[in-house]
């Protein structure tokens, strides 16, 4: 059958701490040779028999050294057309909550990072679909409390 696949082999981490008006969003600068300098939130590909918030736990720790208090799962997965693979990609998001003392600690697959504001955090994404993945935490996990229902026992 013609067409373009679908793949489904990535999650997205939306790393944040404190609250309210105050919450900082974690960007890291990528250093590899795809996507080199640019500004984003953490990514990473699913393993063979790993679930998706194991990913995104996993990622989060091999990235930035970072545990998470707490790891919500989100009904936003970015969408996009990937031109190397030539498919359309969905990626499911995650929220991550960390400790206002937290310490980054960064791996080779980036080499900078910084915490910033939502709105300051918006115009250093590149991607239509980074931004509205932001838009959307700001909106259902700041605004609003995130629904019990979607956090994870992450033991």
């Amino acid at each position: 059958m013609p067409g373009l696949p679908i793949r489904c082999d990535m999650v997205s981490i939306v790393v944040l701490k404190g609250a309210g008006a105050a919450t900082e969003v974690l960007l890291v600068r990528r250093a590899a040779a795809y996507l080199r300098g640019v500004w984003s939130y953490i990514a990473g590909h699913v393993e063979p028999h790993e679930k998706g918030w194991q990913t995104a736990q996993r990622e989060l720790a091999e990235e930035t050294g970072l545990v998470p208090t707490a790891m919500y799962a989100t009904s936003f997965c970015e969408q996009f057309y990937a031109a190397a693979a030539d498919c359309i990609m969905v990626v499911p998001a995650f929220v991550a909550y960390m400790h206002d003392s937290c310490e980054v600690r960064l791996n080779e697959e980036n080499d900078a990072y910084h915490w910033l504001s939502f709105d300051d955090a918006m115009q250093e994404l590149p991607f239509g679909s980074q931004r509205e993945l932001l838009a959307y935490v700001h909106r259902e996990f700041i605004v609003r409390p995130p629904s019990p229902h979607l956090r994870i026992d992450i033991g």
